[in-house]
This record gives C-alpha cells, sequence and structure tokens, in this order.
C-alpha cells in the first residue's frame, strides 16, 4: 500500500513541475525580464548639413540690398501672426574679410525700426553664422541658390529647426516658376503651404532715426535668440522693447 502512494505521490510531483512556470518566483512572483540593449542612437544632422549650396558663391555679389518676398518657417510667432508680417527689406555690407554687416529694416506698431548685425563668413562660400551667446545658440545661415541680381535662397538654422526665406533685388522679381521652385524647397523640409508665408512688396521703411536703431553697442543684443526675439532700444534702458522676427 505504501508504494501505491509513493508512485501517486511522484506523479503528482512530476505533473506539478511540468505546470510551472519558469519565469515564476518563489511566492508566486514572476521574475524581472533581463533589460534589453537600446540600439545605437543615430547621428544627428542638421537641415543645413544635408542642404546643398550653391556653387562658387561670389559673396561679393550678394552685397546691397535685398528684399524679403517669402518665408517659410514653423516659428511660433509666424504660426500665430504670418497674416500680420511686415515688409522688411536686408543690405548686406563687406566690413571685412571675416565678416558682414546686415542691416534690417522693418516695422513694429507702425514704427520703422533697424536692426544691425554681424554674420561671420566662414571657408565654404556662401556659409554664414550669427554668433549666439554660446556655440549651441549659433545661427547657421546657408545661400542655397542666387542669381545675384533678382533673387536669392537662404536657409537658417538654429538647434535643429530651420526657416527658409526668398529674397529679391527688388519687389517685383518674383516669378511663378520660382515661387513654384521655394515651395517645393520648403516642402522638402516638411513645410507644406501651411507654414509658407508671403511678406508684403510695398510701403518698406526708408532712413530710421537713431532712437529706433538696434546695434552692437547694447551688450546684451544680437545673440542670435531665434525666430522670436525682443530688442531693446539703442541705449539698452528702454523697458519697453518691440518683439521682430528675424534670424
Amino acid at each position: 500500500m505504501a508504494g501505491v502512494w509513493h508512485c501517486m505521490l511522484a506523479a503528482v510531483v512530476l505533473m506539478y513541475v511540468s505546470m510551472w512556470d519558469p519565469t515564476e518566483a518563489v511566492g508566486g512572483a514572476r521574475s524581472r525580464p533581463r533589460p534589453q540593449r537600446r540600439p545605437p542612437k543615430k547621428p544627428k544632422v542638421e537641415p543645413t548639413d544635408v542642404t546643398p549650396l550653391a556653387q562658387n558663391i561670389d559673396m561679393e555679389r550678394m552685397m546691397g540690398k535685398w528684399y524679403l518676398l517669402i518665408a517659410a518657417s514653423k516659428c511660433s510667432y509666424l504660426m500665430n501672426h504670418g497674416t500680420k508680417v511686415e515688409p522688411t527689406v536686408m543690405t548686406l555690407t563687406r566690413s571685412s574679410d571675416q565678416t558682414l554687416s546686415v542691416s534690417t529694416k522693418t516695422r513694429h506698431n507702425h514704427q520703422c525700426w533697424e536692426i544691425l548685425q554681424v554674420y561671420d563668413r566662414s571657408p565654404t562660400p556662401g556659409k554664414l553664422v550669427l554668433k549666439g551667446t554660446r556655440e549651441e545658440l549659433n545661427t547657421n545661415i546657408v545661400i542655397v541658390e542666387t542669381d545675384y541680381s533678382s533673387y536669392a535662397i537662404m536657409y537658417y538654422q538654429k538647434r535643429g529647426k530651420i526657416t527658409m526665406k526668398l529674397y529679391g533685388r527688388s519687389v517685383d522679381n518674383l516669378s511663378e516658376p520660382m515661387l513654384t521652385k521655394f515651395e517645393q524647397l520648403a516642402e522638402k523640409q516638411n513645410m507644406g503651404l501651411a507654414f509658407v508665408f508671403p511678406f508684403p512688396t510695398y510701403s518698406h521703411c526708408g532712413d530710421v532715426d537713431k532712437d529706433h536703431i538696434i546695434s552692437k553697442l547694447c551688450p546684451h543684443m544680437l545673440r542670435g535668440q531665434g525666430c522670436l526675439q525682443t530688442y531693446p532700444a539703442l541705449q539698452c534702458s528702454v523697458g519697453s522693447a518691440p518683439t521682430f522676427w528675424t534670424p
């Protein structure tokens, strides 16, 4: 009789072992699965790094006045105020072999303002830098395409975000083929028509009085803080400052 009980007990034990889940620990708790290694991150590629430069850019021929005709951007300011942008004109002047002086004139609250900045030239023709307080705050600028006499397409990149601008030597230089080309380039940067903003082609600012000129004389100015910036007036002490959409 004892042998029968021993056989029955052995059968029960074998049945229990066959049904036991090896992932269960003592006490009924399940053992934790081994952590899986994360796949290595792909190297980050900045938009301007994959943007083809115009061949043989002659920076001397880029000097002079350029009217901003269209911008493509996901900048929150443009997304919210894109229908209220003001006429904007940029003037490039050679200040040295290493730098360009950049004057941008636009309006804020019906008042003309002039913003003076300095772009550093790079060894690569057509590539410029607007320096920030730290290297990661720099704005990298690329002249992608131009014929010098009628149009120029420029890319502005900061912290992985990109803004495209189409400039013209005059306000009448925007042809349908050029508009289509700009929109196609914007589409390649994942910016459809909802992110393309035309700028006014009339009532551009002329001379600006000195109280509305923003220059590098203020030590905390012109740091390339992005598409939405607050600039104090020239004396650096004005509490109320205009907000501009600039590189």
